[in-house]
């Protein structure tokens, strides 16, 4: 490059064109310059501006976005990304979406709340919508896979309900139910509806629910009794139990929060004896929640033994639970001035240990519980290992540490040090598979829009903002020297000139 730019110095007339540019310098007027870096300044602040605001959005740098996406294909970055069908990288780039894919799965918040007697009185006190589109559209292929079945056209108000479950427009979904309940005066599903939207306090809801328990065991036992006569009625077996099933954790819970623990406990012993099959639904971590209520850690420790198995999944009611189990022994009296002077004693070591790796499992909790971040009321659907799990958590079990003295201060003391263990947690985990890296987006989707998305690892600034902040802040600096010191600096401009021509006649 330097021997071409020597080969063609005369013919482009380098030495004349450098020295007419020089002549141009020397004329121009400190304004001048205090203009061209003003400007300068300010166009660099606004491109600064619109990426911070792009990055914190979207979690990544419009100009890389933009030069990847667009800037790579025409440098030939094309060629190396293409592979064949059967390459071994392409078989990579499979597995790694089939794994993202299942890492991503949306599960239902086992104690997820009441539409019309929470949800909906949420929005009448805050005016905001506490449940996003996507959150209510998953709750809406929950009713249809649960509550429907391929016989529904054999009853008139199956029928009706089929089509309400399917309806977007809340009050459209309580008129069917209604409509349904014209039809047929026991039909169980039309008095869930109407208990989960159209009731405004627990108290209705747990009359409704009396009422479809009622119609629910009805059919059920009908069911029972003509279950082999074909497959059809097999399927309407499994849909009248989930039915029942669903209608007995609802009352459980309406007992729950209306302070008859002991016998939503009892209803929820009952449901996991008489129908083990269905653990996928999680009832057991209601019930952890009911007897940390009632202080019978013993209770909560067997359940725990059962359920916090290596060939179990995981989730943050299982490992945090554990981790206030093995806190409570230790907390009263853990004190860290103590702790680095003697150093940490067995059963402190074992509480540490539970709460890293109840971190690691879902490192968004701590400051939900820490109340560092403020809470918000829980989606009807969560991801595991994210920040809609966390605040699922979180909203339930807060109560549950502050009970217990001690716990909280150990917990702030200790969880930060997880992070020293899992320097790259989206590479490699230390207790668990790696995090996955799909959690902020679902998040959004399943978290309304005025909610902070919690963002784990922290992601750091893209090198073109940093570049970007660098040249705003010197061009700002230089525009305000010129303005003050015109003189000197434009001895600075002119030394820089010429030093710029010094190496050109040189070449």
């Amino acid at each position: 490059g330097l021997g071409l730019l020597y080969a063609l110095r005369i013919p482009l007339r380098l030495c004349e064109n450098l020295a007419a540019v020089t002549v141009f310098l020397n004329s121009l007027t400190p304004k001048f310059y205090v203009a061209l870096t003003g400007t300068s300044s300010l166009i660099s602040g606004l491109i600064f501006v619109f990426e911070w605001w792009y990055f914190h959005k979207h979690g990544t740098s419009f100009i890389e976005q933009v030069s990847v996406s667009h800037l790579q294909p025409l440098m030939g970055g094309t060629e190396s990304s293409i592979s064949e069908p059967g390459s071994p990288s392409r078989n990579r780039e499979s597995e790694t979406s089939r794994q993202n894919l299942s890492e991503c799965k949306v599960w239902r918040n086992p104690l997820n709340l009441f539409r019309g007697a929470e949800y909906r009185r949420y929005t009448w006190v805050t005016g905001k919508e506490p449940l996003t589109y996507y959150d209510m559209n998953l709750s809406a292929q929950d009713h249809q896979t649960f509550f429907t079945c391929d016989t529904d056209f054999l009853r008139p108000s199956d029928t009706v309900m089929q089509k309400a479950w399917r309806e977007r427009n809340p009050p459209a979904r309580i008129k069917a139910a209604y409509q349904a309940l014209e039809l047929n005066n026991d039909c169980a599903t039309a008095y869930v509806l109407l208990a989960e939207e159209e009731a405004t306090t627990i108290v209705d809801a747990e009359k409704l629910f009396k009422q479809a328990l009622k119609a629910g065991e009805t059919i059920y036992r009908q069911s029972q009794q003509c279950q082999h006569q074909s497959p059809q009625h097999e399927a309407q077996l499994r849909r009248d139990t989930n039915v029942l099933v669903y209608i007995k954790r609802r009352l459980a819970m309406c007992a729950r929060k209306l302070g008859r623990i002991r016998e939503a406990v009892k209803i929820m012993r009952d449901l996991m004896k008489e129908f083990p099959p269905l653990t996928m639904l999680n009832i057991h971590e209601n019930l952890l929640e009911s007897l940390l209520e009632l202080q019978a850690y013993a209770d909560v420790q067997a359940v725990l033994a059962k359920y916090d198995d290596i060939s179990l999944p995981k989730s943050a009611a299982i490992c945090y639970t554990a981790a206030l189990l093995k806190t409570r022994t230790v907390s009263e009296k853990f004190s860290p001035e103590t702790a680095s002077r003697r150093g940490l004693s067995t059963a402190e070591i074992n509480a540490v240990e539970a709460i890293h790796r109840a971190v690691e499992f879902n490192p968004h909790v701590p400051k939900y519980l820490l109340e560092m971040k403020s809470l918000i009321l829980p989606p009807e659907h969560i991801l595991k290992r994210g920040d809609s799990e966390a605040i699922a958590y979180a909203f339930f079990h807060l109560q549950h540490w502050k009970r217990i003295e001690g716990a909280l201060n150990l917990l702030q003391c200790t969880w930060e040090g997880t992070f020293r263990m899992i320097p790259h947690p989206l590479e490699k985990g230390h207790l668990f598979y790696p995090y996955p890296s799909c959690t902020e987006m679902a998040d959004r989707e399943l978290l309304p829009t005025f909610h902070h998305v919690s963002v784990y690892p922290k992601k750091e600034l893209p090198l073109f903002i940093h570049f970007t902040a660098g040249f705003c802040s010197s061009t700002a600096m230089i525009a305000i020297l010129t303005h003050q010191f015109p003189e000197i600096m434009g001895i600075f401009a002119k030394a820089v000139s010429m030093i710029s021509r010094t190496c050109v006649d040189y070449l």
